[in-house]
């Protein structure tokens, strides 16, 4: 079955997380809007976008969209996935999945009512070079479990980017952190000494670009085995820098650069042993997620989260904002 797919605004993400994957996988983008109708019709024109429309609502609606994409501005991830599951369409949609946790129990209650699947896209999840740092961790390679370190910066955005918008959710925790954050507690899940539950937050320390949104913000977590977690996020850093580090009794993995694999698919693994690195392929982690996103909506093959994930990692967030001292979204 080929998706139809419908796009909701003309985003900068879109070109790596949905165009290239639609194009690979032989997916149809059937319809897009956006706020300004040049915009749409640009994106529609370089990307091969089959018609513009004339609203978001108008895309939910289009009788030929089968699945939305939703890469709008944090705030307005949870209305309009809330639109798409009135109408029964399946939603991919950007991180983070609400401004709170309050508003993400809203959205997940309205999907599971309607058996209407919503995908929160942590891509990074689906690819191998991540699922082999986690296997390592689950099967005993690297020991009992002692530090997860999760260290993401970026070049600050320009100033009207709507990730520095407090009204539109915007933070350095929503954009970068939300993926540090579902890697705790994703690893918090695996039965290995060290980690064994659900991890919780010690201390924040957030920088301030202006009042509540945060440019920086480190988060110390604890995992219920004993094990530490820092989830660090800088949106004024000076180049790209996304790493995952879990280390053990027994050794430590490196993931070089876990949001960006086709770039740099490399794990380093150090154990007693020895260092190996090992290289995991270059196809893009956002490929991975709309093969599993389509299997599900096509055949029902299950999927590694769902909305009671997305419910969960809001309220890791809230907490890091609380422990920080900022108000949360």
């Amino acid at each position: 079955m080929t998706l139809r797919i419908g796009v909701l605004g003309a985003s900068r993400i879109a070109e790596v997380a949905i165009v290239g994957p639609a194009a690979e996988l032989g997916h149809r983008l059937v319809a897009v809007a956006a706020r300004d109708r040049r915009r749409a019709e640009n994106f529609a024109d370089e990307y091969g976008v089959e018609r513009v429309v004339e609203s978001y609502q108008d895309v939910i609606d289009d009788p030929e969209v089968d699945v939305i994409y939703n890469p709008l501005a944090n705030a307005l991830h949870a209305p309009w996935n809330l639109a798409a599951i009135a109408a029964g369409k399946p939603v991919l949609s950007e991180k983070p999945f609400a401004r709170d946790r309050t508003e993400a129990q809203r959205v997940a209650d309205a999907a599971q009512a309607a058996g209407v699947t919503v995908l929160e896209g942590f891509h990074y999840a689906f690819h191998p070079v991540t699922r082999r740092a986690f296997g390592l961790a689950a099967d005993g390679t690297l020991g009992e479990i002692t530090t997860v370190e999760v260290r993401m910066a970026m070049p600050a955005p320009g100033a009207d980017d709507p990730r520095w918008s407090l009204e539109l959710a915007g933070g350095a925790v929503m954009d970068l952190g939300c993926y540090g954050l579902h890697i705790m507690r994703t690893l918090g899940r695996l039965a290995v000494p060290g980690l064994q539950g659900h991890p919780v937050v010690v201390q924040a320390h957030a920088e301030e670009r202006s009042p509540g949104v945060d440019a920086r913000c480190d988060i110390d977590l604890a995992f219920p085995g004993g094990a530490g977690g820092l989830s660090a996020n800088s949106m004024v850093a000076e180049d790209y820098s996304f790493t995952l580090r879990i280390a053990g009794t027994d050794g430590e993995v490196l993931v070089h650069d876990f949001i960006h694999p086709a770039g740099d698919d490399r794990l380093t693994l150090t154990t007693a042993a020895g260092t190996t690195v090992e290289h995991l392929g270059t196809r893009p982690s956002y490929s991975y997620q709309l093969e599993a996103f389509a299997a599900h909506v096509e055949h029902g093959a299950p999927l590694p989260f769902g909305t009671d994930d997305a419910v969960a990692n809001m309220a890791l967030i809230d907490a890091a904002y609380r422990a920080a001292g900022l108000p949360t979204r």
